[in-house]
């Protein structure tokens, strides 16, 4: 049996079946990424919940995988060379199971290096982006009564739509009609933005629209969408 000792995060989530990849992770955008992934590529895969609302993400036994302490995070036990790896940070993670796989980016090296600059873009402007606009919309931040870190954040979420608008003339996905992990990175993140935040954007940007419809109707997505059960 595959031995998961070696890693901390094991003993306050155990494996029912260590030989298989371990994730570490919440329903949220940045959650689902993996396990979207995860069920698009077919791997055997076990999932936790790390319920961040109870702050689960700061346990010792996490920052141990994830010394960041954000979901999420995963074990593969049969990592390169047959050897036990774990990973932090969704980007990194997505572009270690197409390494492993050879799916889901191109094989071409100029078409791979430009499928992962979408993912960078996901994760250097539209992650952090829109999670502002969540905080002050949604969360905390609309006790605020100055409207103006609201307005930016708005502002700045309604560019970056644009510059998916914009990508995404006459192309099915972010790669021409190649559904990659650039496609994955960020639909997430889009329909949060429009559902769960309540900050509609999409009105003048029907492509982002149509993208995110069809990225929603893989049967993939959908499960990976409320992968791990919150419970």
């Amino acid at each position: 049996m595959t031995d998961l000792s070696a890693f901390p995060i094991a003993t306050r989530w155990p494996a029912a079946h260590p030989d298989r990849i371990q994730l570490y992770s919440f329903p949220t955008p940045n959650g689902v990424k993996v396990s979207i992934t995860l069920e698009e590529l077919g791997l055997a895969y076990e999932p936790h919940a790390v319920n961040i609302g109870k702050n689960e993400s700061w346990t010792p036994e996490f920052l141990s995988l994830n010394p960041n302490g954000k979901i999420p995070a995963i074990i593969d036990p049969n990592g390169p060379g047959g050897k036990p790896i774990g990973l932090f940070e969704s980007g990194a993670i997505l572009l270690y199971l197409t390494d492993k796989t050879g799916k889901l980016i191109p094989a071409d090296p100029i078409r791979r290096y430009e499928t992962i600059q979408w993912v960078f873009f996901q994760m250097a402007a539209i992650g952090p982006i829109f999670g502002q606009v969540g905080f002050f919309n949604k969360f905390a931040g609309r006790e605020i009564a100055d409207k103006r870190p609201l307005e930016r954040y708005r502002d700045e979420s309604r560019r970056l739509i644009g510059v998916l608008e914009t990508r995404l003339k006459g192309r099915s996905w972010i790669m021409d009609e190649d559904y990659t992990i650039a496609d994955i990175s960020m639909l997430g993140w889009v329909r949060n933005l429009i559902g769960f935040y309540e900050a509609r954007e999409l009105d003048d940007f029907p492509l982002v629209a149509a993208w995110l419809e069809r990225g929603l109707a893989r049967p993939a997505v959908q499960r990976g969408l409320t992968i791990p059960a919150r419970g």
